[in-house]
């Protein structure tokens, strides 16, 4: 790691003045950032990628949408088209990410799914299509600037948090770790349920050295669910072949390995998009172990369509949900900050426009 660091130290540099100009161009008012009257909270990180965020929205969705109109608002990244899009029935993970269509496949009756890499430009679409709309959640915008969100929430990983790590290609830092100032609110993920209140005030304290003073942090660790079939009906063996694509496979298959008997690993690269001659090798490899398939929920948003699940379907394919769990109690805390801050947004505009037509 130490070589890696050293050896790219240089280009690191280079990056380091792109990415800190952008920025101060952002913060001294040069280039435009818009906040809309509608309210907006962005999930977000410093790293790349393995963080959690989709967790964390479908936390946030589950908390919000029994009390406001919501919309979903994500880059779609790796998907097969461009610009803006709602998701509908005819979306794939294809056409809008795999992360979007999991959010649709899960929430599409109740939220507004949308996808664009202009945010700025998307979000006065979504509310024309869609003019019900209160609150927008934005999925990985932290380095998006050219959206001032009202509540910025980051998150760092208990592994490797941004306070340890490095720009890129030294490590994996997409800005340097200054940028923790823009979050109203700090999440720690895939924590160890056991961690205990010295070290989250160890971790603490050496984030509070970046972010404004009194913002709040808190400590979350991963929930999987019981394994889901993608065919009905179809029991769970217990041993199984695990495969996906993600940035950080390491909490997965360790969970993994202390519940269910682990047959083999096939880890690809994050957001990948899988081939019908990769399937007939996981066949073949669970087969050959007597076991089946397992893998994520982002993972399996790619592969329900019949060319795929046709493969499979002799074999089996389950897929473990996950959910973000607080630690210390604090989810109360963390609810109430949330619902706080977007009736404080909508107090603030309507003191505003009463200001005007005074």
């Amino acid at each position: 790691m130490m070589l890696r660091i050293v050896l790219l130290y240089p280009f690191a540099l280079l990056y380091n003045l792109v990415t800190s100009l952008r920025n101060h161009l952002f913060n001294i008012g040069y280039r435009s950032s818009f906040n809309y009257d509608i309210m907006t909270i962005n999930v977000g990180n410093l790293s790349v990628g393995g963080t959690g965020k989709t967790p964390m929205v479908e936390y946030l969705v589950r908390l919000l949408k029994p009390t406001y109109a919501l919309a979903t608002l994500s880059r779609g990244y790796k998907r097969k088209s461009k610009g803006f899009q709602i998701a509908n029935s005819d979306s794939t993970a294809i056409n809008i990410g795999d992360e979007p269509y999991q959010f649709y496949s899960k929430f599409g009756k109740e939220v507004v799914v949308a996808v664009g890499e202009e945010r700025a430009l998307a979000i006065p679409r979504i509310l024309m299509e869609h003019p019900e709309t209160q609150t927008i959640l934005l999925d990985d915008a932290y380095q998006h600037r050219t959206v001032n969100p009202d509540l910025n929430i980051l998150l760092t990983r208990y592994d490797n948090p941004f306070f340890k790590d490095f720009v890129l290609p030294s490590g994996m830092l997409r800005e340097r770790r200054k940028g923790a100032k823009r979050a109203d609110v700090v999440v720690v993920t895939k924590c160890p349920v056991e961690l205990s209140s010295m070290k989250s005030n160890e971790i603490r304290n050496k984030i509070g050295s970046y972010t404004q003073d009194e913002t709040p942090v808190f400590f979350t660790s991963v929930q999987y669910g019981i394994p889901q079939s993608v065919f009905e009906g179809r029991p769970f063996s217990g041993k199984v072949v695990l495969f996906a694509g993600l940035a950080n496979m390491e909490p997965l298959i360790k969970y993994v390995e202390d519940v269910f008997e682990l047959a083999e690993v096939v880890n690809y690269k994050d957001h990948h998009n899988y081939t019908i001659k990769e399937l007939e090798e996981l066949v073949q490899k669970a087969r050959e172990a007597n076991a089946t398939l397992l893998t994520t929920e982002k993972d399996i948003a790619k592969l329900r369509t019949k060319d795929f699940l046709s493969h499979v379907e002799e074999i089996g394919l389950f897929y473990l949900p996950i959910s973000v769990r607080f630690l210390f109690e604090e989810a109360g805390k963390f609810d109430s900050l949330v619902h706080e801050a977007i009736v404080e947004k909508y107090e603030k505009d309507e003191e505003l426009v009463e200001v005007e037509e005074g």
